[in-house]
C-alpha cells in the first residue's frame, strides 16, 4: 500500500494520522462479509487517503462510447478511477437501457470488471415519476404519498423494487477460491431530497413521507436478502444554509439504522455557474461544508463522502489541485472523507455541449488532473489496497 511507504520515509506527516482504527459496523447486521470488509477498510483509510470516483466512466466519454477498456479518466491519468458510479433509472420500467442510454447489460458487465480490478461500486436511481410516467425531474405531480405503504401505487412500487433486485442479484462473481460472492454496492437512493428538482424532493412531499419512503426501500431490500448493499444518504449543498448546516442537512434523515455513508452532493461550492460567490470564497465554504459533514458522520460513527460533485467544463482552471484537493486536504477533519465522485463525461458534451467533469484526450486540464492523481492522498484504481478482505 503506497501510503505506508510515505509513512516509512517520514514524508507528508500532515496528511497521515496514527489514530487507531474506529470500531465501525454497517447498519445491516446481515451484511455480506465483503460488504463489511469494504466498509471497514474504507474507514481505516480515513485521514490517510480518499478514493476518486467518476460516473459512467466505462460506458462513454466526451468523444467516444461503447469502446472496450476505455475511460476518459484512464486516458487522462493512466488509471481507471477507484470508484465507479452507475445509475439504474428506468430499470423499473423493464427497459434495456438506463436514463442516460447505457444498457443494463453493459452496466452489469462493467460493475463486474471494475470489481475484478479491486474497484468500488456506487449506484443511484433516477426513477421515473410513478404517477405520470414522466422523468425523475417531473416534479409537477406529487407521487411519494402514492407509493409508500397505504398508497394507491404501493404495489406498483414494490414491483419496481423487484426489478432493481433482479439486477442486483446478477452482481455475483466467483472469488479466488471458487466461491460465489456478491459484489458490494454503495447504494444511494432518493438523493438530493432537500432540493425541489426531483419528484421525491422537499416541496414535492412531506418530510414524514420521505422518511417512510426511504425506510421502506431499505427494509424491503433487506427483507429480500440484498445484503451486499451499503446505504448512502446525500442531500444537496445548494439547499443548505451554512449557518444552519445540520438542520438543513438532516431534512429527511431516515435514522442511523438505515444509513451507512453520510454523503453530500456538492456542485454549488465547486464553481457552479449559478453561484456568483467569488471562487476563493467558494473554496472556503466547500471546506466548511466538508467539516460539517464529517462532524455529523463522526458523531454517528459513519463514513463520510463527497457522493457527487465536480466543476462542469472546468470553469475553474486547475480545478482538481487548486480547488477540490485543497478543500479536501484543508485540515484533519476534511481529510476524513472516504471518497469523492465527480459526474459524467457526456458524449459530445451532452445537452449543453459542455457536460463533462474530467479532462478527456488532449484537454488542457490533463496536466492538473495528472498532478491530482499523483498526490499521495488521492487513490485511483491502480493504487488501491485490498478492500474486500
Amino acid at each position: 500500500m503506497r501510503y505506508l511507504v510515505f509513512i516509512a520515509i517520514g514524508l507528508c506527516l500532515s496528511i497521515y494520522t496514527t489514530a487507531a482504527p474506529i470500531d465501525r459496523e454497517l447498519s445491516n447486521p446481515k451484511a455480506t462479509v465483503e460488504a463489511k470488509a469494504l466498509y471497514k477498510n474504507l474507514g481505516d483509510l480515513q485521514g490517510k487517503a480518499f478514493l476518486f470516483g467518476h460516473q459512467d466512466s466505462l460506458a462513454y466519454g466526451f468523444d467516444w462510447e461503447k469502446l472496450p477498456d476505455m475511460s476518459d479518466v484512464k486516458v487522462s491519468s493512466g488509471s481507471y478511477p477507484a470508484l465507479y458510479g452507475w445509475d439504474l433509472g428506468r430499470i423499473e420500467l423493464g427497459e434495456p437501457a438506463n436514463v442516460d442510454g447505457v444498457s443494463f447489460d453493459l452496466i452489469r458487465d462493467s460493475i463486474k470488471s471494475g470489481f475484478s480490478r479491486g474497484g468500488v461500486i456506487t449506484i443511484s436511481w433516477h426513477i421515473v415519476n410513478p404517477v405520470t410516467g414522466g422523468p425523475h425531474s417531473d416534479n409537477k405531480t406529487q407521487a411519494v404519498h402514492e407509493i409508500i405503504s397505504g398508497g394507491k401505487l404501493h404495489t406498483q412500487f414494490i414491483a419496481s423494487l423487484d426489478k432493481l433486485i433482479a439486477f442486483n442479484e446478477q452482481l455475483k462473481v466467483k472469488n479466488a477460491d471458487g466461491k460465489e460472492i456478491w459484489i458490494p454496492v454503495i447504494f444511494r437512493p432518493w438523493h438530493e431530497q432537500n432540493g425541489e428538482w426531483f419528484w421525491w424532493g422537499k416541496g414535492n412531499t412531506t418530510e414524514e413521507n420521505y422518511i417512510k419512503l426511504y425506510r421502506f426501500t431499505v427494509n424491503y431490500l433487506r427483507k429480500k436478502g440484498q445484503h451486499n448493499l451499503i446505504f448512502a444518504y446525500s442531500p444537496d449543498r445548494s439547499r443548505i444554509d451554512m449557518e444552519n448546516f445540520t438542520r438543513d442537512y438532516m431534512w429527511g434523515y431516515p435514522g442511523d439504522k438505515y444509513v451507512d455513508v453520510i454523503g453530500l452532493d456538492d456542485y454549488w461550492d465547486l464553481g457552479h455557474e449559478a453561484n456568483k460567490t467569488p471562487i476563493a470564497e467558494q473554496l472556503s465554504i466547500f471546506t466548511k461544508s466538508l467539516e460539517q459533514l464529517v462532524t455529523i458522520a463522526d458523531a454517528k460513527n459513519k463514513l463520510s463522502a463527497l457522493t457527487e460533485g465536480g466543476n462542469e467544463a472546468f470553469l475553474i482552471k486547475n480545478f482538481y489541485t487548486q480547488h477540490l484537493l485543497k478543500g479536501i486536504l484543508a485540515n484533519e477533519k476534511t481529510r476524513r472523507i472516504a471518497y469523492a465522485m465527480v459526474w459524467r463525461n457526456a458524449t459530445d458534451g451532452g445537452y449543453n455541449k459542455k457536460h463533462f467533469y474530467v479532462p478527456y484526450k488532449n484537454h488542457p486540464e490533463i496536466a492538473d488532473f495528472t498532478q491530482f492523481k499523483q498526490h499521495e492522498a488521492v487513490l485511483f484504481e491502480d493504487e488501491l489496497p485490498t478492500l474486500y478482505e
